[in-house]
């Protein structure tokens, strides 16, 4: 027959410990995005861009 009267006893504070030090660990910072600055730039260039391509085709669609 299986003795079931010796169980290990499960360490409760260890668990909390290991908990605690999982929740208070310092949370990884996110990717940084590109500075506001660039990121006007490059909306400036894709409007630029646009604004030569459309004069491109209206004037080859007058020609």
């Amino acid at each position: 027959m299986a003795d079931y009267q010796n169980t290990p006893v499960e360490d409760t504070a260890a668990s909390t410990q290991m908990f605690r030090a999982f929740v208070d660990e310092p949370q990884p910072k996110p990717a940084t995005a590109p500075s506001e600055g660039s990121r006007t730039g490059l909306i400036a260039l894709g409007v630029i861009i646009a604004l030569v391509v459309i004069a491109g085709v209206v004037y080859l669609a007058v020609k």
